[in-house]
């Protein structure tokens, strides 16, 4: 299945030049493995897609809620989470 995405544009760069290779989004759509995630390149200012685009295959989905996650739900509004991407 293909997905259509807006992505700011600094995050598309990373993305883009293969730096970024996860993404983290809210969990308000359904996606899988082996999916295909279009990703747009959105400009907030001007509210309009830029015409770059990217296309990234899903290989892995993981979802959790804040309840499930190692921290209390006061560690991270004190100190929000941060993604790490390893290689």
């Amino acid at each position: 299945m293909e997905i259509h995405k807006k992505v700011w544009p600094q995050y598309f760069d990373a993305i883009n030049s293969g730096k970024k290779n996860y993404e983290l989004r809210l969990n308000d759509f359904e996606v899988k493995e082996g999916d295909v995630l279009i990703l747009q390149e959105w400009d907030p200012q001007t509210q309009e897609y830029t015409g770059r685009s990217c296309r990234r295959e899903v290989t892995y989905v993981a979802k959790c809620k804040l309840d499930e996650l190692f921290w209390s739900k006061e560690q991270i509004e004190e100190k929000g989470i941060q993604i790490i991407s390893i290689k």
